[in-house]
């Protein structure tokens, strides 16, 4: 604990400098520099409001133990003062654990139905809507990137992204929420094409990636993409326009692809198949850091593995259930609906205790 305490005055003093930076009008002029700082801003102001916390309750404390020895009234305070120090301990303790450097960061999510057919394709439309809806309570805003819907109206993929407003504490950052969703998700219902009434069981893939904040960010080589354009087309191969405006992105040393032809312009489909590109390679670039970093430890509730099954979606019980952290509610329909702030909050608080759990054992 006093290891943790002693790394305090660092981070105080980082913040102080940061802030001195950013009232210099001339790093404004390089505003790749300015967002950085911005947020290295507000990480650090997390570690001084907990400092400051933890210090008024410690002074408070050791006022009230030296008025107590004259004043019965002040040492009836001190049990009561001993628990906030308590709890200001642990609130500083929890922002100095390593956090993920990504949390503030936006993000680019893909849904993809899985086993199930026609089936699969309409619960991938559901979690959409879902998402969608969770990202509106959030103010987040929301650009479908591309889409290809089925024929009975679900999707069988779709590539979207999240923003936040403004420049938002990493606790509250898209990336902090939505990093936990990736993996196979679970549905038990009874399809719209089942005349006998039985349950069927379905999934659909969820690939959750941090946006890249600038090209710089990661580099790509022109000669490493090979391009290729086509007709869009919609359900059943009807066709959407008559030009050559959707995109093929293919990158060949990591055999990554990407399309898109939801943009009426090949510009505007290539820019976008470029966005979705570089967040994979971050993804898989950090994905291999960390699996190549001893002091990394992978999370519990957050895997590259896109085949762990992480939540199933009981229809007939209207249950909903996390296989991570063992959250369980009987609302379903009001999940779907956008109120997917308890499950995802139950995945943040198990990372958090063992986040805490790592640096306490260091």
């Amino acid at each position: 604990m006093s290891d943790q305490l002693e790394a305090l005055q660092p981070l105080l003093d980082e913040h102080a400098q940061v802030e001195k930076e950013l009232a210099d009008p001339a790093v404004h002029e390089d505003q790749g520099r300015a967002r950085k700082l911005g947020r290295r801003y507000a990480e650090l102001g997390r570690v001084v409001a907990a400092a400051k916390r933890y210090r008024e309750a410690e002074d408070d404390l050791t006022a009230a133990k030296e008025l107590g020895e004259v004043d019965a009234s002040f040492a009836e305070e001190v049990p009561q003062l001993e628990q906030e120090k308590a709890d200001a301990l642990a609130a500083l303790l929890k922002v100095l654990a390593p956090s993920d450097p990504d949390d503030i960061r936006d993000v680019i999510m893909e849904i993809k139905a899985g086993e199930g057919g026609d089936e699969s394709a309409l619960f991938a439309g559901d979690l959409l809507r879902m998402y969608t809806r969770y990202a509106e309570s959030k103010n987040w805003s929301v650009q479908v990137l591309s889409s290809t819907e089925s024929d009975l109206g679900g999707i069988k993929d779709a590539q979207i992204a999240f923003k936040a407003k403004g420049t938002p504490a990493p606790e509250e950052g898209v990336w902090a929420h939505l990093k936990f969703e990736g993996g196979v998700h679970r549905v038990q219902r009874v399809p719209v094409t089942e005349s006998q009434g039985r349950i069927h069981t379905s999934a659909a893939g969820v690939l959750v990636m941090p946006e890249v904040e600038s090209d710089d960010e990661v580099e790509i080589d022109p000669n490493d993409l090979k391009i290729d354009v086509f007709r869009s087309s919609g359900p059943g191969g009807q066709s959407v326009n008559t030009t050559d405006s959707a995109v093929r992105i293919t990158h060949l040393p990591s055999g990554i692809v990407v399309s898109m032809q939801d943009e009426k312009s090949q510009l505007q489909n290539k820019e976008a198949a470029m966005r979705v590109l570089r967040a994979r390679l971050l993804a898989e670039a950090q994905a291999k850091r960390a699996a190549e970093e001893a002091d990394m430890r992978h999370s519990q509730v957050r895997t590259v593995d896109r085949s762990e099954r992480i939540r199933t979606y009981n229809f007939p019980e209207n249950r909903i259930s996390d296989h991570r952290t063992g959250y369980k509610s009987y609302n379903l329909d009001q999940v779907l609906d956008g109120a997917l702030e308890p499950v995802i909050r139950s995945a943040i608080e198990m990372d958090e205790a063992q986040r805490l759990a790592n640096a306490a054992n260091k």
